[in-house]
């Protein structure tokens, strides 16, 4: 009977390379303060050492890896790994096919494959890998990629390929403690099987301590596998009833009206003073500042971040916040405002989500079925064309799930999902969508009460899990809260005097906007939990 293949925690995989190191620091002493911070598998890079060289760094490198009990790799060569008794090798598309490494290598080695397509990862799993590095995802400068990078949201359709398997998949290319839980988060195919693990070369190697940036990886990926549900609800599907739903996004507008949380707001120049506007009515300070040199300092104000694209003028400025704001733990709401309208917007959505990781994503059916690649319902500039959505609650179901957030599918009917969980809205006056930026607006408060959540989280929150999370509070809710403040204002203001139309309208539903109250919300809120 064949012995089994141990155990290999692929958590945090440091691939090696010397021409990293900063100055004076020595080799082996930073693999060894790798190992002492959290690193759990270690591959040994030499691309241009000779091989007596390579043989005895692979010799020295293995025996303070097993003083770790941690299993040693080595890339590329097959030679080397057998004369120095590795644990393993990893191999590239280009390099010994799976089946004669396996041949020469002793019984129970691991190997591992390089994949930058799902037909990569098919075929390694056909070959018998025991593993796949999947990517590459983030450009990086310690490596020239043959192919393009596929981003966060390319790696889900690869990890599609594993399930049912027992192949293991890590990330690789450019990732750090920065964007590793934006990494993790994102990666995780449709039916929720998730990465088991990060490859990760500069960001320790290239590091004064290496200990340090190791623990950093390792409290982030340790805290992310400690949760059970990697979603921005809080809430088991089980547990969202009306009145305990409508209860928190009352619990999110009371802590709004006290602590006048910062709204961070990139938007369409048409809107900007109706968006501010709503944004004081509810009782939070909203920000409209689109220059990249303010997004590091703007990030760590606790808050929300509103990117609305509606007039793309500042992608870089866009880029930086999104990404400020991931490194802060705060929400994002994304309003792809015209996706479909233009290559330039499409491409625009794409570097975006594959830069930073939306908390919510809000947008009409035509803007949100561009988004999702679906001819179901077409767009002209800013508007849907058709009928919209024969099922809207399954596209906003699997639409969560594919960017792994909350989905926002406004229209006469509003409806919100995590993936899991689907809530329709039936609220709001027609007179709503005869003004300018009403749809913006929607974006503008349910940015607020993601601030709100956050608020709310942070006064409860434990401090466990707290590096697990891209945002803290329960953004499900906080989506619910953000529509329905617009939708039951809309209602209210269209029934008081003096209103005849659009133009009267609109300094009107501001007032209602900034009188409303959990208690309005109760009466008034049309929702069904699907």
């Amino acid at each position: 009977m064949a012995t089994p293949k141990p155990a290999i925690d692929y958590s945090l995989y440091l691939v090696t390379g010397r021409d990293l190191l900063p100055s004076g620091k020595d080799y082996l002493e930073s693999l060894e303060e790798s190992l002492q911070g959290g690193v759990t598998l270690v591959q040994i890079r030499e691309k241009n050492t000779d091989t007596g060289e390579f043989l005895e760094i692979a010799k020295q490198s293995k025996a303070i890896c097993h003083k770790y009990n941690v299993p040693i790799l080595i890339n590329d060569r097959i030679d080397i790994a057998l004369a120095m008794g590795a644990d393993g090798i990893h191999i590239g598309q280009t390099d010994m096919p799976i089946a004669i490494a396996r041949a020469l290598l002793p019984p129970n080695s691991i190997i591992g494959m390089t994949c930058n397509t799902p037909e990569h990862v098919r075929q390694a799993v056909k070959d018998g890998a025991d593993y796949v590095g999947i990517g590459p995802v983030w450009a990086t400068q310690t490596k020239k990629v043959a192919h393009p990078v596929v981003g966060v949201r390319g790696l889900g359709e690869m990890l599609e390929v594993l399930d049912g398997t027992d192949v293991k998949a890590v990330a690789i290319a450019g990732i750090k403690s920065t964007n590793a839980l934006q990494c993790l988060h994102g990666a995780v195919s449709k039916t929720g099987r998730p990465l088991d693990g990060l490859a990760v070369v500069s960001d320790i190697i290239a590091s004064t301590d290496p200990r340090s940036a190791s623990r950093r990886l390792a409290t982030v990926i340790n805290a992310f596998k400690a949760r059970p549900l990697h979603t921005f609800s809080l809430a088991s599907p089980s547990s969202y009833a009306r009145d305990t739903l409508l209860k928190s996004v009352g619990i999110m507008l009371a802590a709004i009206k006290q602590n006048s949380p910062l709204v961070h707001q990139i938007t369409n120049n048409v809107v900007t003073t109706q968006s501010a506007n709503a944004t004081l009515a509810l009782g939070a300070s909203p920000i409209m500042a689109t220059s990249p040199e303010e997004m590091e300092d703007l990030g760590k104000i606790p808050g929300a971040l509103l990117v609305n694209f509606g007039t793309i003028q500042n992608l870089d400025g866009m880029l930086a916040a999104g990404r400020n704001a991931n490194i802060n733990k705060k929400p994002i709401v994304f309003d792809p405002v015209g996706v479909g309208a233009t290559k330039y917007r499409r491409d625009s959505a794409n570097v975006l989500l594959n830069t930073w990781q939306a908390t919510v994503i809000k947008g009409n059916a035509g803007e949100l079925a561009a988004l999702a690649n679906s001819s179901e319902v077409q767009s002209r500039g800013v508007d849907s064309v058709g009928q919209g959505f024969a099922d809207p609650a399954s596209f906003v179901r699997d639409l969560a799930r594919k960017e792994r957030c909350i989905i926002v599918l406004t229209g006469v009917t509003d409806w919100v999902s995590d993936g899991t969980t689907v809530i329709k809205l039936s609220n709001g006056d027609k007179l709503l969508g005869e003004i300018t930026g009403s749809g913006c607006m929607v974006g503008t408060s349910v940015a607020t009460f993601c601030a709100g959540a956050s608020l709310v989280a942070a006064a409860a929150r434990s401090s466990d899990a707290e590096d697990g999370m891209l945002a803290r509070g329960d953004m499900l809710a906080a989506a619910v809260g953000g529509v329905l403040a617009v939708t039951i204002a809309s209602e209210i203001a269209a029934t008081r005097p003096g209103v005849k139309g659009s133009g009267t309208f609109l300094p009107v539903f501001i007032d209602e906007l900034g009188q409303l109250t959990e208690e309005n919300i109760l009466q008034s809120a049309n929702v069904e939990i699907l």
